[in-house]
C-alpha cells in the first residue's frame, strides 16, 4: 500500500494541464503540441526591439484544477519582460484561450537584429505545464533615434539664457537624413528651433568608428522670461526627420531672484473731505530691453501719465492722485500692462474723515488765540509799568 501510494503522488506531481496547445505571436503561430509532441515553427517571428508584441495560447485542459495561471517570460541577454494572467480555473476536457502582451528589451547595442528567448508556463494548484522555449527574431525600428542625454546647467535663473546640450543616436534598421532638433518649456511659452543637427547612418553603414557617425551632439538655447515664478518646469526636447518624431521631456529648475517689478511704497492714506492724496508707484525693468508700460485707472484719481517708458535696467515713478468730499472708505485700482498683458493690478485705498484734519485746526486755533492773548497781556503789563523819575541829589559845597 506504502508503494501504491508513492506511486500515485508520483503520477498526480507528473501530470500536466495540457497536452495540446497552440501559441501564436501577433496572430503568426509559433508553437503548437498534440497529444504531447510538441512542434515549434521552424520560421522565427521577428519582433521590434522595445516594442510589444501579443501573445495568445489556446490549450484543452487534460486535468480539472484551480488557482491557474499563464506566465510568459521574454528573456535578453541583460534585461527580461514577463506578464502573467489573474487566476482561473480549468476543467478536464474543456478549451481555452489566454492573451498577454509582453513588451520587447531593447539591447541591440552593436547590432541591428538578434535571437530573444520567449518562455511560457501553466501554473496550477496542483498541475503544471511548462511549454517548450519560442525563439523570436528581435531587430531594430526601421526608423528610430534615442535621445541619448538632455544637459541643462544645474542652477538656471529668471531672465538668463541658458544652453540645452542634446545627444542623438540612430538605433534604428535605416539611415537617418536631415535631423532637427527643437526645445521648448511650454508653460512659459519660450521655444527653440527646430535645428539642423545633421545625417545619422545605421551601424551596418559605419566606416571606422560609429559613435562618430551614428551619434551627434548640437546645443540650443532658451532665454528665460524675467518675470518668471520660481519652481520646477517641464523641458521638453523634439527629434524629427521625414520618417519620424520623438519626443523626451525632463524636469528643469528655475530660480527667481529678481524684485518685484511693481513696488508701491503705500497703499493707503487717511485724508480729510476734499483734500487730495499721492500714491507713487515705482515701475522697474530688470530686462535688457526698453519697456513701455500702459496705465489705466479707473475714474476718480488722476495719474501723472498713462503711457511711460523704462529703460533697460532702471525704473521709472507714477503718480497716482485722488480726493473725495465723501467720508469713509474709496477703492480704487490702477493696471500696468506690458503690451497687451497685464503685469500687475495695484489696489489703492483712500480713507476719508473729515473730522481729524477739523479738529487740527480748531486746536490750533485756539492754542493762537491763547498766545496771543498771552502776548497782550504781556505788553500791556509792559506798556503800564511807567519808568520811575530820576532826582538829582545836589549837595552843599564849602570853599
Amino acid at each position: 500500500m506504502f508503494a501504491l501510494a508513492l506511486f500515485l503522488v508520483s503520477s498526480v506531481s507528473a501530470a500536466e494541464i495540457t497536452s495540446d496547445y497552440q501559441v501564436t505571436v501577433n496572430g503568426i503561430g509559433v508553437a503548437q503540441a498534440v497529444g504531447g509532441v510538441v512542434t515549434n515553427s521552424p520560421d522565427t517571428v521577428s519582433v521590434v526591439a522595445g516594442e510589444e508584441f501579443t501573445l495568445k495560447v489556446y490549450f484543452l485542459s487534460d486535468v480539472n484544477d484551480t488557482d491557474v495561471n499563464l506566465e510568459a517570460t521574454v528573456e535578453g541577454e541583460k534585461v527580461s519582460f514577463d506578464e502573467q494572467t489573474p487566476v482561473f480555473d480549468v476543467e478536464a476536457g474543456h478549451q481555452y484561450k489566454k492573451v498577454l502582451v509582453l513588451h520587447v528589451p531593447y539591447e541591440l547595442k552593436d547590432q541591428l537584429s538578434d535571437d530573444l528567448t520567449l518562455s511560457i508556463e501553466l501554473d496550477g494548484k496542483d498541475y503544471k505545464t511548462t511549454f517548450e522555449d519560442i525563439t523570436l527574431r528581435v531587430q531594430r525600428p526601421s526608423y528610430n533615434v534615442q535621445i541619448a542625454s538632455i544637459t541643462t546647467p544645474s542652477t538656471i535663473s529668471a531672465g538668463q539664457e541658458f544652453p540645452v546640450e542634446i545627444v542623438l543616436k540612430n538605433i534604428g534598421y535605416n539611415d537617418l537624413d536631415d535631423v532637427y532638433a527643437s526645445v521648448v518649456i511650454s508653460e512659459l511659452g519660450v521655444a527653440q528651433g527646430p535645428k539642423w543637427f545633421g545625417d545619422l547612418v545605421t551601424l551596418e553603414d559605419c566606416n571606422e568608428d560609429c559613435n562618430e557617425e551614428d551619434t551627434v551632439v548640437g546645443t540650443l538655447y532658451l532665454k528665460v522670461p524675467y518675470d518668471v515664478k520660481s519652481g520646477v518646469y517641464t523641458l521638453q526636447v523634439v527629434v524629427q526627420n521625414g520618417d519620424l518624431k520623438v519626443a523626451q521631456s525632463r524636469q528643469i529648475v528655475l530660480n527667481n531672484d529678481v524684485p518685484e517689478s511693481i513696488v508701491v511704497p503705500t497703499q493707503k492714506q487717511s485724508v480729510s473731505a476734499g483734500e487730495e492724496a499721492s500714491f507713487n508707484i515705482l515701475i522697474v525693468n530688470p530686462t535688457d530691453n526698453v519697456k513701455v508700460y500702459r496705465i489705466v485707472a479707473d475714474s476718480g484719481v488722476t495719474l501723472s501719465q498713462s503711457v511711460i517708458a523704462v529703460p533697460a535696467g532702471s525704473s521709472a515713478t507714477v503718480t497716482v492722485t485722488g480726493s473725495s468730499n465723501e467720508q469713509g472708505q474709496h477703492l480704487f485700482n490702477v493696471n500696468i500692462f506690458d503690451g497687451n498683458t497685464l503685469v500687475k493690478t495695484v489696489p489703492l485705498e483712500l480713507e476719508v474723515t473729515g473730522g481729524a484734519s477739523s479738529n487740527t485746526i480748531v486746536v490750533l486755533t485756539i492754542v493762537l488765540a491763547i498766545i496771543f492773548l498771552v502776548l497782550l497781556v504781556v505788553l500791556i503789563v509792559l506798556l503800564s509799568k511807567k519808568p520811575e523819575k530820576q532826582t538829582e541829589d545836589f549837595g552843599e559845597s564849602y570853599y
